[in-house]
Order: structure tokens, then C-alpha cells, then sequence
């Protein structure tokens, strides 16, 4: 305990830090407030129709990424998943078309070019979302006392749904904005803490919900030892986050003057999950879709297999999130690790790994090990993002499944460890010891001959 709060006390001590995580703090806190601002025409305690929505189907993983936003009708309701499905569009794009491949290469002008392709591709998302939620909610039965104007009037309908709609817009823009502001001025990466917040908010009603739950089925004793399985499940995906393959390098001796330089070995780490959690959020994403598509059917019954895509519980949603993971997995380790740019980097630095010649066969051992390693990283975040589905055959209270593993619990584990490295870093400069070290040495400090060199 006394390190942890000498450790508190470190981190206050630096003041680019400390103002780094009050000004996120910040941000954070007014988006919380912002999912609590309802949209004018609306009266959230009468979103009966809405609220059941939630219950059991993928519109319930909306809510819970949104910090219940989703059904409290509130301006941050879509938060900030119609953003990401155009980061998703906009990366495709650039590799399949030419001439978004040359903006690219441009350097900041091409990556200011793409932010603003994406901004405004993210209206476009946001506002089709936007009509899709509303007119949900003007057709779903049960939220007809909700609505504070006469649905029956064309003119009043169209006006609640033309304001709503801009409304639902700006929040997304708003929420936006507030994640790049955290990323540039603020401690870690602002769109996955926002998401992380909100699923944050989502965890103490569930976990009281489960605990209520089981004083009626099974007792205490039982929740207990779901609460040990869940506390397993967690370390399980803590050592998948942190696994790390490490290739040996070794460096040449070389003699300026009086001084030798090299001859040491070095080691090359590549963690298992070098993607980290962007592979789940965007599969997530891709998967919102449908139930964007299935609010249009106000009418008539929308289409078998776009239900069985919106049953988070069902086969074939479950088998299209794996297949996903696994593709973004590999699609956005492709773009952090370029094994000729790490192989040229040895090179000029007298570098070579034991046994492989250095150049091209050094690339290839490079990307060899990497394609090794993250296919059982992909498949083993996919078999822990369809947990919940095998909690709740185990009669585990839906609301609460959703961390029982599940894409909830792989981004908070992984926003959280990837903001403690942060704090680990600022720490390390100072020489203070943060939370992640293990007897008072940091991991990348060195020890005699060895270090961690990361390319």
C-alpha cells in the first residue's frame, strides 16, 4: 500500500503529467454528462420500447459502449462508433485505391488530408445512424409516452426528427473532438478511453444486478465463484496483453578511439497482440451495422439473416466476430510492424539475430515469427470476445455476461494496461518506480548486458 501511494504522490510530482491526466479527467467527465443531456422531445423515463430493445439483442452492446446513452435517448446516444466505422472505411480505402495510397505517403499533409476525408464521412454515418435511432424509437411499441410532441402531425414529426438528427450529429462530433483533444493533450489514446468510460459506467449496475440475481437462483456461494472465474478470466487476457515473443540481437564490437561500443545482446520484443484492442473495437464496429440497417424495418419483420447478425448471443453473429478479429488482427499488425524497415535498422546499427544472415533473410525470420504469433493471439481474443455467450448458457445474467469476457472486458483491460505503460514511461524518465514495476525495476530499465530495444 505505501507503494502504491508513493507512487500516487510521483505521479503528482510531475507536472506534465498531472496536468495531462486532469485535463483528461476533464474531457471525461463532460462526456459523462453530455450521455445524461436528453434530446428535446423526449422524456427518458418513458422509454419503455427502447429500454426492452437493449435487453437482448446487439442494441444492448451499443448502450453499454455508449454508457447507457443508447437508451436514455440522450445527445451522446450513438457515441462514438459511427466515427470509428469511417476511420474503418477510410482505411480500406487507402489501400485498395491508388490515389488515396499516394495522399498517405504524403507525410502530416496526407494525414491531415485523410482526418478530414474521415470527419466528413463521419457525418454522413452519424446522421443516417442518427434517423435509423429515431425513427426506432417513434415506431418501437412501448415509447409512444415517451414522445413529448403529436407523432400523428407530419410537420411536428419531421421538425423533432430534422433537429434530433442534428443534435445526434454534433454529440458524435463533440465526442470526437473530445477523443482527439485526450490523444494530443491528454494521457493515452482518447477514442478507447471514451469507450472504456462508458463501459466503466455500465459495470456496477451489472455486477449488482448478478448479485440480486443470484440471492434468488443459487445463492451467494455461487456468485462467488463466478466472481473467481471472472477475476481468472481477467489475468487470462492481462497475460495475453503483455505476452511478448523476444527475438535476440546481437551487435557487433566496434573500437572508436578509446572506447568500445557493442558488443552486447539485445533483445527485439513483439508482443503477441502488438494491435492491442483496435482489432475488437472495429470488429465491434462493422457489427453495429446491422442493427443500424434493422431499424429501418418499422413495418415489416426484418430479413432471418439480418436478425441472427443482430443476436449477440447467436452462432452466426458470434462466428462473423471472430472472423473479423482475426482480420483486423493481422490487418493492423501489418501496418505497425514493417520487418525491412526493422531489418535495415539492424543493419545500420552492426545488428544481426543469431543464425540469420542479415537483409532480406532477416525480414523474412522477422515476419515469420510475427505471422506465428499472432495467429494464436487472434484466435485466443476471439474464444474470450464469445464468452459471454457460454456465461449466459450458465445462467449467468445477461447484463453481467457482457464483461464475462467479451469484447466489454477486452477493451478495458486493454485501455487500462495501455494507460498505465503510459504512466509507466513518464515515471521511468523521472526514475521513479510506477505500477506495473516487479521489484523495483521497471521492464526496458537494464540489467548488466541486457536491454529491451524496441524499433
Amino acid at each position: 500500500m505505501k507503494k502504491i501511494l508513493d507512487t500516487f504522490k510521483h505521479i503528482w510530482a510531475i507536472e506534465e503529467l498531472r496536468k495531462r491526466i486532469t485535463y483528461t479527467l476533464l474531457l471525461l467527465v463532460i462526456y459523462r454528462l453530455g450521455s445524461y443531456i436528453i434530446l428535446p422531445g423526449i422524456d427518458a423515463e418513458m422509454l419503455e420500447g427502447l429500454r426492452g430493445q437493449t435487453k437482448n439483442n446487439i442494441l444492448g452492446l451499443i448502450n453499454t459502449f455508449a454508457g447507457g446513452a443508447f437508451a436514455r435517448g440522450a445527445i451522446f446516444a450513438l457515441g462514438i462508433m459511427p466515427y470509428i466505422s469511417a476511420s474503418i472505411f477510410m482505411q480500406l480505402v487507402s489501400i485498395a485505391i491508388p490515389s488515396f495510397q499516394r495522399i498517405q505517403k504524403e507525410g502530416e499533409e496526407g494525414r491531415r488530408k485523410i482526418n478530414q476525408y474521415t470527419r466528413i464521412l463521419t457525418i454522413i454515418f452519424t446522421s443516417i445512424q442518427a434517423y435509423a435511432y429515431l425513427n426506432n424509437i417513434i415506431s418501437t411499441p412501448g415509447n409512444q409516452g415517451a414522445l413529448l410532441f403529436n407523432y400523428g402531425d407530419v410537420m411536428s414529426k419531421s421538425m423533432f426528427l430534422i433537429t434530433n438528427v442534428f443534435l445526434l450529429t454534433a454529440g458524435t462530433m463533440f465526442t470526437m473532438w473530445m477523443g482527439e483533444r485526450i490523444t494530443d493533450r491528454g494521457l493515452g489514446n482518447g477514442i478507447s478511453l471514451i469507450i472504456m468510460v462508458g463501459i466503466i459506467a455500465r459495470l456496477p449496475s451489472a455486477l449488482v444486478g448478478e448479485f440480486l440475481f443470484r440471492l434468488t437462483k443459487g445463492g451467494p456461494i455461487l456468485f462467488l465463484v463466478e466472481m473467481v472465474i471472472w477475476f481468472l478470466v481477467v489475468l487470462l487476457v492481462i497475460m495475453l496483453t503483455q505476452g511478448t515473443r523476444k527475438i535476440s540481437v546481437n551487435y557487433a564490437k566496434r573500437v572508436v578511439g578509446n572506447r568500445q561500443y557493442g558488443g552486447v545482446r539485445n533483445y527485439l520484443p513483439i508482443k503477441i497482440l502488438a494491435a492491442g484492442v483496435m482489432p475488437i473495437i472495429f470488429a465491434q464496429a462493422l457489427l453495429f451495422l446491422p442493427a443500424t440497417i434493422g431499424s429501418f424495418y418499422t413495418e415489416t419483420t426484418a430479413p432471418g439473416w439480418l436478425m441472427s447478425l443482430m443476436n449477440p448471443y447467436g452462432f452466426w453473429h458470434n462466428a462473423f466476430l471472430v472472423f473479423l478479429i482475426i482480420v483486423f488482427t493481422y490487418f493492423y499488425t501489418v501496418i505497425l510492424f514493417n520487418p525491412v524497415q526493422m531489418a535495415d535498422e539492424m543493419k545500420r546499427n552492426n545488428g544481426f539475430i543469431p543464425g540469420v544472415k542479415p537483409g532480406k533473410q532477416t525480414a523474412n525470420y522477422i515476419d515469420e515469427v510475427i505471422t506465428r504469433i499472432t495467429l494464436p493471439g487472434a484466435i485466443f481474443i476471439s474464444l474470450i470476445a464469445v464468452l459471454p455467450v457460454f456465461a449466459v448458457q450458465a445462467n449467468v445474467n445477461q447484463e453481467f455476461s457482457q464483461f464475462y469476457g467479451g469484447t466489454s472486458l477486452l477493451i478495458l483491460v486493454g485501455v487500462v494496461l495501455d494507460t498505465l505503460q503510459q504512466i509507466e514511461s513518464y515515471l521511468l524518465m523521472r526514475k521513479y518506480d510506477g505500477f506495473m514495476s516487479g521489484g523495483g525495476k521497471l521492464k526496458g530499465r537494464m540489467t548488466g548486458q541486457t536491454q529491451n530495444v524496441d524499433f
